[in-house]
């Protein structure tokens, strides 16, 4: 059992590598060939004037773009640098490091062409255009780190703009609920409770929450059982500052009317005082949540402190004070409900049935899946949710959201189970063996010792 100053210890170093491993690097990502090129006598066929029939043949047959190129096995991920983890608005360069990250993961866990896109603007409707302007080039968009309300409007126009053919997606709101869903799911196994009975405190009101809740609803909480609480405090249909912006709040609004049925009112403290379940994404901590709130919650509590880069209260000090089963959004710590299980499969499954949108239904698909795959290798207080280090589970949620996707009729095409979980775990397999052996020949340099 580690010390308090040893768990701190561990919890900063990833910070200090990160320090010293990117500028060695210096970045990420890199562009690579898929095709042979056996002399430069290829190219004649990759390039001019080979290349100019299957240009012709997308002209006359535009669906055929997905045959010659890349485009369904790419990403753009798209960030104005406006919310950057727990970092608030430090612009496009800061936010890049963040959306390289992202671009490796979706392709060493979703085997998904990504690429960064940070764009010098805070204009919402410039981001819409930029949006629409790039989609020839992407099989789907992965909007990143946006601040709300601005991420919201973003998402649902784009969502909904007929000239936009390929899903959008907000993964800090839809990717983190998705993951949250999954995890709470196995929790609420495990100490016993059903989602229909259960007491919810949400403690911020942005992106991840708002669409947390959406989908917490959609699974079977009852509204009257939520009460959520941001900065001024908790949500009620008298908050007259969410009333007056209500129409770019729209969100929050409807949360002020739908939910807290018991009519509470006050801060973080009262929002959590006999809840069974709370979950955070609000100012990064320690010392956002304190324990004695958290020793005021229902038996079997369940906190889920998101904030990153450091939770609302240390996991230690919550399980302290009487939580039960704790999971935050890093990696090194248990019980990691973070988006990174979620994206990578996801949209692995969507370019795989070349699916139009990414809905509701597709993302509680996959929330299913990842919590069905921990409990069929066995879940405990600690270990709720799947880890990224188990790289079958993201074929299995491409599956899920494949098959959700035809069922729903936003696929283009058509494939079975077993179709579609040999496409997804063969590209992921490769994406992942290409790394080992790019680091075994040292294309990929070694870490330098510390």
């Amino acid at each position: 059992m580690l010390t308090k100053e040893e768990l701190l210890a561990k919890a900063k170093k990833p910070a200090e590598d990160a320090m010293r491993l990117h500028p060695f690097y210096q970045g990420k990502v890199q562009i690579t060939a898929k095709c042979a090129v056996r002399d430069v006598s290829d190219f004649s066929i990759w390039y001019t004037p080979g290349v100019a029939a299957p240009c012709r043949d997308i002209q006359a047959h535009p669906e055929k773009v997905f045959e010659h190129t890349n485009k369904g096995n790419t990403v753009a991920v798209v960030s104005d640098g406006t919310r950057v983890l727990g970092l608030g608005d430090i612009g496009p360069e800061a936010g890049l490091p963040v959306m390289e990250g992202k671009a490796l993961i979706f392709k060493y866990l979703g085997g998904v062409d990504a690429v960064p896109i940070c764009l010098n603007t805070k204009d919402p409707y410039a981001i819409i255009q930029t949006v629409k302007l790039i989609q020839p080039s992407f099989g789907g968009i992965n909007l990143e780190d946006i601040s709300q309300p601005k991420c919201f409007r973003v998402l649902d126009l784009l969502r909904s703009d007929p000239e936009v053919h390929i899903p959008v997606w907000h993964d800090d709101q839809q990717g983190t609920a998705t993951v949250v869903l999954a995890g709470l799911l196995n929790a609420l196994k495990i100490v016993g409770k059903k989602p229909e009975d259960i007491k919810v405190a949400l403690i911020g009101v942005g992106a991840a929450n708002v669409a947390t809740l959406r989908l917490l609803i959609a699974s079977g909480v009852k509204w009257g059982n939520v009460i959520a609480c941001d900065s001024k405090g908790i949500l009620h249909p008298e908050r007259e500052d969410i009333e007056a912006r209500r129409i770019e709040f729209v969100d929050k609004w409807r949360v002020c009317l739908n939910s807290n049925a018991g009519e509470r009112r006050g801060g973080p403290a009262e929002t959590m005082r006999g809840a069974d379940v709370c979950i955070a994404f609000s100012k990064p901590g320690p010392g956002t949540i304190l324990p004695e709130w958290v020793s005021s919650m229902a038996e079997g509590a369940i906190l889920f402190p998101c904030a990153n880069p450091i939770p609302e209260i240390w996991p230690w000090e919550a399980k302290e004070a009487g939580a039960r089963i704790v999971g935050t959004g890093r990696s090194d710590f248990p019980n990691q409900v973070n988006n990174s299980l979620g994206f990578p499969g996801i949209f692995r499954g969507v370019l795989d049935v070349r699916a139009r949108t990414i809905t509701d239904e597709m993302a509680i698909a996959a929330a299913e899946e990842l919590a069905r795959c921990a409990e069929e290798r066995g879940i405990h207080e600690e270990n709720i949710v799947p880890t990224m280090d188990e790289w079958k589970v993201f074929p299995r949620e491409a599956v899920a959201v494949a098959l959700k996707a035809q069922e729903q009729g936003v696929a283009r095409l058509s494939l079975s189970r077993e179709e579609l979980y040999d496409m997804a775990e063969t590209k992921i397999r490769q994406a992942r063996e290409m790394v080992q052996f790019l680091m075994e020949k040292e294309l990929i340099p070694p870490m330098p010792a510390e």
